[in-house]
């Protein structure tokens, strides 16, 4: 299915509550997932302009044939996209002919309201800038590249390069071409905001991952060492599984469960664009897995981040303009499924190190199950001290929670998360970081294996 007709299929399902936006996209069967969601939470983003621009402009009126849905992601790719730019087949030509009355269309909406630039035609709430501005990370894949070469590419494309951050006003401040390397991952490349690199072509060939900022502290705080044996237990969609094996340098096995079919097709197709070899995927309930089962008894590290309410993610606003916080009834049951999933983690039994880690803001999914899970664990796991200088930590709401981190747009720039990193309390900590400092060190092999 072409690019405009996958998206405006989704926007009719969420129109028609056939499901979320993001489940519509996955089930869409279009290759570049990612591609299609920008275009559909961009173009909902504008739902409004785009619904008085066309009214405005009597499109529908001269071409009978076109459907509200197609209609209004067309004219967002014409005024508010990238201008056709990719091609646009069959639809050029035809939004070629409404152009000029479209655009002025455009122009006499902005004029009504007195603004200049089309952000200023949202509704407060959707603009960027209403909260804090979350720039555009961008994740070298080291199993098909490095940093220099990927920050010389980028210079030779008329980019200019700033050097690494040295603090987050450095990465509030960026604008047009610029970008920078982040201060913490320094394997993390930061652009300003709304920098577009979906059909960049060191994406296409999966030497990029666009991977939030903090999306990518799980795999890393988990640094399993090159060898290991790691289960992803939620895997879907794989930017961290993509991590965990470039973090192995392809070596050992990382075992990944997803009860999703579609999410997993999709995940095995950008584990084959990154260059992911190490993997084993698996259509399975991860709490159906067996902690005896032979295959996992090497398994010394775990990356649980399960199904959550979502509410830290900046994309929710798009796909669910003016969603309420999540209900009492839903935390408790999600609540629910993250302990018993937590829980079940810690008992295999060679278990060192998990990562638990939501894309929530809220307490019941946080705190609370690292809580409830320690208790259940009886003194066989602790939290780990991680990170010290990072700005925003876990809530008071147990001894210790303070080694639990949270991220948000305000305090991190980076969408809303939660990760709390548990380790064996009977094993010496096996992190590699600099607890005086924060700032991440691969440690030698030999450091490893002394460290076990």
């Amino acid at each position: 299915m072409a690019l405009y007709a996958a998206a405006a299929a989704v926007l009719a399902g969420v129109d028609s509550r056939q499901g979320s936006l993001k489940g519509l996209v996955y089930a869409s069967r279009f290759q570049n997932v990612k591609q299609l969601y920008a275009l559909v939470c961009e173009t909902r983003r504008y739902s409004a302009v785009l619904d008085a621009v066309i009214a405005g402009a009597g499109l529908l009126r001269a071409e009978k044939k076109l459907r509200p849905p197609l209609a209004k992601v067309l004219v967002y790719e014409l005024l508010l996209g990238r201008g056709f730019r990719g091609g646009g087949g069959r639809w050029k030509p035809l939004l070629s002919r409404h152009q000029a009355r479209l655009k002025a269309e455009l122009a006499r909406l902005k004029v009504h309201r007195g603004v200049s630039r089309n952000e200023d035609l949202l509704d407060v709430g959707c603009r960027p800038g209403q909260a804090s501005p979350v720039p555009r990370f961008v994740r070298v894949n080291t199993l098909k590249t490095c940093s220099d070469n990927v920050i010389d590419y980028f210079k030779r494309q008329g980019f200019s390069y700033q050097g690494r951050a040295s603090s987050l006003e450095d990465l509030r401040v960026l604008k047009g071409k610029c970008f920078l390397l982040d201060p913490l991952l320094s394997e993390l490349l930061v652009f300003p905001g709304q920098t577009d690199l979906h059909d960049h072509p060191l994406y296409v060939a999966g030497h990029l991952i666009l991977q939030d900022k903090a999306s990518c502290l799980p795999a890393l705080l988990l640094d399993p060492p090159p060898g290991s044996h790691v289960i992803d237990a939620c895997a879907a969609p794989g930017n961290k599984t993509s991590h965990l094996a470039a973090l192995l340098k392809n070596q050992g096995k990382i075992f990944a469960f997803d009860l999703d079919a579609k999410r997993l097709a999709c995940m095995a197709t950008l584990l084959a664009r990154t260059g992911v070899s190490c993997c084993q995927l698996a259509e399975e309930d991860f709490l159906a897995v067996s902690p005896s089962d032979q295959r996992y008894r090497q398994v010394q590290y775990i990356l649980l981040d399960p199904s959550c309410s979502g509410s830290g993610m900046v994309a929710r606003q798009l796909e669910e303009p003016g969603a309420a916080a999540p209900s009492k009834e839903r935390l408790q049951a999600l609540a629910g499924f993250q302990l018993r999933a937590l829980c079940h983690a810690l008992t295999f039994p060679a278990l060192q190190r998990l990562v638990y880690s939501t894309c929530s803001l809220c307490q019941e999914e946080n705190e609370d199950v690292v809580r409830d899970a320690l208790q259940q664990s009886a003194g066989t796991f602790r939290l780990a001290p991680v990170l010290p200088s990072w700005p925003h930590r876990g809530l008071s709401t147990f001894p210790g929670a303070e080694h639990c981190l949270r991220a948000s747009p305000e305090t991190t720039l980076t969408g809303g998360f939660f990760i709390a990193v548990l380790e064996r309390a009977e094993e010496p900590s096996l992190t590699g970081r600099n607890i005086s400092t924060g700032t991440y060190t691969q440690r030698s092999p030999k450091e490893k294996e002394e460290a076990v």
